[in-house]
């Protein structure tokens, strides 16, 4: 599938998700979040795909908010704003939910500066790998504004609160090996080329492993991140009893008993 603003392409059991932007530096705007939401709709509901990757065309990954979308930064207001940035009732807050809360992995290559809500959108990935150029930056509070889109409550979980904070407050960037320093991203691909073959390959492993274990892990540490322990070790206790029913759990117990590898269904 394909709009205006999002491309998918689908490989085997991995589905690319490429922002399509570039003329526009990937500036995010309410076509982008609904392109984005329909992709993982179709994503979610098809058995075949079992992990995403999601970048963008060009250069850049996103510029960010595009303010010009919104009748620029002087006349819009705050229900303009809203009612620009927002997808089936869903605004501001967490404008980025379908990807955090798709029951699939999401990698995030990262081919370029990722600014303002590009790196909200990125944050919402499961697992983020940069090109060695790319820089991250949230500027918004030189306009007088919070950062956009979830970045800094993600920010600060992924990346630690004094990063949020700093990244935050002083609107100075980062690059891409301060990124992998502070956990950020969890590798950079020398400039020259082969990110989105890096990416592939981690997706790629991912597939092979099975698919309901997968959404479960994620929901575990996605949802157990925001319990007190005690709690969150109960909730992971409860999805693996789940798992233990299901006919994956037997196939893959087979498979190791049989020497050989195991075909997973999603069941």
């Amino acid at each position: 599938m394909s709009t205006n603003t999002i491309a998918v392409v689908k490989r085997g059991a991995i589905a690319r998700i490429t922002l399509d932007r570039p003329r526009h530096g990937n500036a995010i705007d309410g076509g982008v979040l609904r392109g984005l939401a329909d992709a993982c709709a179709a994503i979610a509901a098809d058995d075949g795909v079992r992990v995403a990757v999601l970048t963008a065309g060009g250069d850049v990954f996103s510029t960010g908010w595009d303010w010009s979308a919104l009748g620029g930064l002087a006349g819009v207001s705050p229900a303009g704003l809203a009612e620009a940035l927002s997808f089936r009732g869903r605004t501001l807050g967490d404008p980025f939910r379908c990807l955090a809360e798709l029951p699939k992995p999401v990698v995030c290559a990262v081919n370029g500066d990722a600014i303002g809500g590009g790196l909200a959108l990125a944050l919402a990935c499961d697992i983020r790998i940069a090109a060695e150029g790319a820089r991250f930056g949230l500027p918004e509070t030189a306009l007088g504004l919070l950062p956009l889109g979830g970045a800094l409550q993600r920010l600060a979980r992924v990346a630690g609160r004094g990063t949020a904070l700093e990244m935050a407050l002083t609107g100075e960037e980062i690059d891409a090996p301060a990124a992998l320093r502070c956990g950020l991203v969890s590798s950079v691909v020398p400039a020259s080329g082969g990110l989105l073959a890096e990416a592939d390959a981690i997706a790629g492993r991912i597939a092979e492993r099975g698919p309901l274990a997968l959404q479960y892990a994620k929901e575990a540490v996605s949802r157990g991140i925001d319990m007190p322990l005690e709690q969150a070790l109960r909730y992971e206790t409860d999805l693996t009893i789940i798992l233990q029913t299901t006919e994956d759990r037997a196939e893959g117990v087979r498979a190791f008993l049989e020497k050989r590898s195991p075909r997973f269904k999603g069941r």
